[in-house]
């Protein structure tokens, strides 16, 4: 397969479904050989399955990206498997819901543990292959519009967002004399299974339709396509940006 990506090698996490799996079809449609990371098999065996059909070359790992030693695991046999690594995106994600004054410690650090940790330890395994390799390359972090938009009852995904942000505008400064860009992401309302209670109230989805201007919300390939151009060395002189891929519900 070809494409403006041929050649190139991406890892997603979190790659086995939602905004992850969004991204790897899209990268792997342009030609990109393409790592899935994920805690659950059998999504990661399905995930595979399409993406063999779409990849020069695709790998599907288990990882917990908040455990440091899968992640160095996951990361050393993409390198092994694929040759190395070109862009990555720190994907995986949780979320969850809970009223502020009632928030245990458990749940917090339940979910910045996978949303902040986990992508500073993937962050770092590549951006360490990167400077070795000194080819450049690109990170990229999916946030949400939770990092800049009141998000009630979920401070701790919003905090999670929020400092994937301040990671990645550092990222961009740190790493810009080795051509390696680094941007965000930042996903609106999309239709994932990680919103599907939510989506289960057609009162909250109505009112979220009618808050974004494009009358919908958004899909997985929405995102794909913000992925593809941020991955594409083309565009070397765009990093610490961060683009807001929701349907203007943020403005509006």
């Amino acid at each position: 397969m070809t494409g403006p990506l041929s050649g190139h090698v991406s890892i997603v996490t979190g790659g086995n479904g939602g905004i992850g799996l969004g991204i790897a079809r899209a990268l792997a449609t342009v030609g990109a050989d393409v790592a899935i990371w994920g805690r659950n098999e059998d999504k990661n065996a399905e995930a595979a399955a399409e993406l063999a059909a779409l990849a020069p070359r695709s790998v599907a790992l288990r990882c917990d990206v908040a455990d440091e030693e899968q992640v160095d695991a996951a990361f050393a046999e993409t390198v092994r498997r694929l040759g190395k690594v070109d862009s990555l995106f720190a994907n995986a994600g949780v979320g969850g819901f809970a009223p502020f004054s009632q928030m245990s410690l458990a749940e917090f650090r339940r979910v910045t543990s996978v949303n902040l940790d986990g992508a500073f330890l993937t962050l770092r395994a590549a951006a360490a292959h990167m400077v070795e390799r000194g080819e450049g390359g690109s990170l990229v972090g999916i946030s949400s519009v939770s990092a800049i938009d009141g998000a009630p009852g979920m401070e701790h995904y919003a905090a999670s967002k929020a400092g994937l942000l301040a990671i990645m505008r550092g990222l961009a400064v740190e790493l810009a004399r080795y051509r390696i860009r680094c941007n965000s992401i930042l996903p609106g309302w999309t239709d994932t299974d990680m919103i599907a209670p939510a989506a289960g109230s057609q009162r909250f989805v109505d009112n979220t339709v009618k808050r974004t201007p494009l009358r919908r919300w958004g899909t997985p390939a929405d995102i794909g396509a913000a992925a593809v151009y941020l991955a594409d060395p083309a565009n070397l002189f765009h990093t610490g940006d961060s683009l807001v891929v929701d349907g203007g519900y943020s403005i509006y």
